[in-house]
């Protein structure tokens, strides 16, 4: 689990999924209010809470880069 995941990087994860926040908030499990104050940096959220939203993010396609230098980032997996 990626725990230095950042509110940037979860916006920026549904942005190349072309996702809203309701249609994260379906596949994570996570209620929308949630997800906006996490994404807005307005709460730490808990561990479980980011494992599932790692876990629908990168199920969809996503891969969490992390802060190597250049800063954390987002990308889309290659197709396999």
């Amino acid at each position: 689990m990626k725990k230095d995941i950042t509110p940037e990087q979860v916006r920026a994860a549904r942005a190349l999924l072309d996702w809203s926040r309701e249609n994260l908030a379906d596949a994570s499990g996570v209620t929308i209010r949630t997800l906006a104050r996490i994404e807005s940096a307005q709460t730490v959220p808990r561990e479980s809470t980011l494992e599932a939203l790692t876990r629908a993010l990168e199920h969809a396609g996503v891969e969490f880069i992390p802060a190597n230098g250049g800063g954390p980032g987002v990308r889309l997996s290659r197709s396999k």
